[in-house]
């Protein structure tokens, strides 16, 4: 816990600062540090979530501190770090450029067909890998001086540098992983870092032992092959069967002890708001009808902290460019940080 200055009043209004919560902590003070990474570049339906980053700042100031689950959790010490006009920049710009090809092949012609576009898919392919080497460096920082990281995007392509990041600190982890999407394809649409490749990416990493998946339902047959073929390494809970053991009577609880199961000590949480029912995240860049309630996922999450294991990082994407997407965006953040800090506590 921090040292904090007597005059800080954590039930009075929060001071518009720059900072998530209005928190009056700095990158030396927190002991937890949130990367905001505005792009998504990759994107191929809607689009907004580049902005989702600020709306969850903007929706953070007005969100009590108290938390049941952890009521001085804020005590760790909080500091999102400024976003980047910079990558918001180029987020802009090579958007735009994925536009071109994403039409293309909607039309079903080639990238080679005039103007030749596959350079394009080159610079945005380069473009993606600058930002998993800029987010490593970062977060490499962070943990060598004994901080933990989150992240928030952007879209779900995003976290791959944290991922690589945390391989050479811990020899194995586990990804808890919320969405809609299984994000298990191969270089979607030719795109090798596309918010739809996040986690075939992941599982390139070989300190990622366990990959698991919840309330998945919006798939394709090669991601069911990969999941099938795995060896028990990538575990889908499948919404229609999660749903189908809960109008059979079996309770959530019993169903959350059964996915934690599959996970090892160290676990990583990525949560793409995707997953949750789209009336939360109404503006998300690709809504699923379906889905988990937002205390459902709480409650998983506790269970995960019960059960004695490590959250060691987290990120939340797809947060779309809407006040009321960024308001569950942020009280997401704010969970996942208490939980993150309390199961280091046990």
């Amino acid at each position: 816990m921090n040292n904090y200055n007597q005059d800080y009043n954590p039930s009075g209004i929060a001071e518009i600062n720059g900072n998530i919560l209005g928190l009056p902590d700095d990158y030396n003070s927190a002991n937890l540090i949130i990367f905001a990474i505005p792009w998504e570049v990759t994107v191929s339906y809607g689009a907004g979530t580049a902005n989702g980053p600020q709306r969850i700042l903007d929706a953070s100031y007005q969100i009590d501190l108290f938390d049941f689950d952890h009521p001085e959790g804020w005590k760790q010490g909080i500091f999102l770090e400024e976003i980047s006009k910079d990558i918001l920049g180029k987020n802009n710009y090579y958007r735009e450029e994925a536009a071109k090809i994403i039409q293309r092949q909607a039309e079903g012609k080639a990238l080679t067909e005039t103007p030749d576009l596959t350079p394009v898919l080159t610079a945005i392919n380069q473009a993606g890998e600058q930002i998993n080497k800029w987010l490593f460096t970062k977060c490499e920082a962070a943990m060598n001086q004994g901080k933990k990281v989150a992240v928030i995007g952007g879209d779900h392509s995003l976290p791959l540098g944290y991922f690589q990041a945390l391989a050479t600190k811990y020899e194995n982890y586990g990804i808890l992983h919320i969405d809609a999407h299984a994000d298990l394809r191969d270089a979607y649409g030719g795109f090798e870092f596309s918010h739809a490749s996040i986690m075939f990416n992941a599982i390139k990493i070989p300190q990622i032992s366990n990959l698991v998946q919840v309330a998945i339902r919006d798939i394709c047959q090669d991601e069911v092959d990969i999941i099938q073929d795995s060896n028990g390494r990538i575990t889908a809970y499948y919404d229609q069967a999660i749903k189908q053991k809960l109008y059979s009577g079996m309770n959530w609880i019993d169903i959350c002890q059964e996915i934690i199961n599959h996970l090892p000590e160290n676990v990583y949480i990525s949560f793409d708001v995707d997953g949750l029912d789209p009336k939360l995240c109404p503006n998300t860049g690709t809504p699923v009808p379906g889905g988990l309630e937002l205390e459902e996922t709480y409650c998983l999450f506790r269970e995960l902290v019960n059960s004695g294991r490590k959250i060691i990082g987290f990120d939340i994407c797809e947060v779309g460019d809407a006040e009321w997407d960024g308001n569950v965006g942020a009280r997401i953040v704010y969970k996942l940080a208490n939980l993150l800090d309390l199961s280091h506590q046990q």
